[in-house]
């Protein structure tokens, strides 16, 4: 807070940004593709279709397998 007990423009972003971040909720289908990047563990998505903002297909995946240390 300021000396006039107000609290100052920054405060109040960063209180709104928090606020935001533990009131959003991820939608099930992210949480699917998060999750199955996760168990991946390594390789790369080649397509991602992305329909009305949320993940529909991975079309052709590939897991790379490294054999060097």
């Amino acid at each position: 807070m300021t000396a006039n007990g107000n609290l100052n423009l920054e405060a109040i972003t960063s209180i709104n940004m928090r606020q935001s971040l533990t009131d959003a909720s991820i939608h099930p289908t992210w949480l699917r593709l998060i999750r199955y990047c996760a168990e991946m563990g390594h390789g790369e998505i080649e397509k991602l279709k992305i329909q009305d903002g949320l993940p529909m297909a991975a079309e052709v995946t590939t897991k790379k397998v490294k054999f060097s240390p």
